[in-house]
């Protein structure tokens, strides 16, 4: 059954079953988005089942708009910057800044990005913002498209479209910095 149908037959009969579908199609998805936001396995699996309270308790408010993956996805990614947020880890970091903006440089090719060794990418990804790693583990990783993305985080497709640009900068030249090679 797609997810569309399970949703239904859940919301008209509460059958525990559908929701255990849900449940298992998801969980592994949710809980290493998860991991990959808070970067706490067990902050992670605690979100994952805080996650979980959230859809089943708003299940009905889903509105097919969207894929229900995005609609999870959306919840999930939420959850983990609001929790940031709360504790202050990483400070305000959604902040739009131009004054703060990098250096303007030439504009990084998506090929850049994908060229890089998983080594190098996975430092670089791990000295990035939080809100810079995010825009591009959602583009690159997730595979997501750029509404799927300014749904999620609640801003128009040009401003995501910005953000993706001056994270892909920022990388390339923190990836230059550390002395990184492809």
């Amino acid at each position: 059954m797609k997810d569309f149908e399970v949703i239904h037959v859940y919301l008209q009969t509460q059958a525990n079953p559908c929701f255990s579908l849900l449940y298992n199609r998801y969980v592994t998805k949710i809980y290493a988005k998860c991991i990959s936001i808070l970067r706490d396995e067990a902050l992670a699996h605690d979100a994952t089942q805080e996650i979980f309270m959230k859809i089943f308790l708003n299940l009905a408010k889903f509105g097919e708009k969207a894929q229900f993956s995005t609609w999870i996805y959306s919840i999930t990614y939420n959850y983990c910057i609001d929790y940031l947020r709360r504790n202050k880890k990483h400070g305000d970091i959604f902040k739009d800044d131009l004054e703060n903006a990098p250096e303007q440089v030439d504009d990084v090719p998506d090929e850049a990005m994908l060229q890089m060794e998983v080594d190098t990418l996975r430092k670089v990804l791990d000295d990035l913002p939080v809100a810079d790693r995010m825009v591009l583990l959602m583009k690159y990783q997730d595979d997501l498209q750029i509404k799927d993305i300014a749904e999620i985080l609640d801003k128009t497709e040009s401003a995501v479209k910005m953000q993706i640009k001056r994270a892909k900068e920022r990388a390339q030249k923190l990836k230059e910095d550390m002395g990184l090679e492809y």
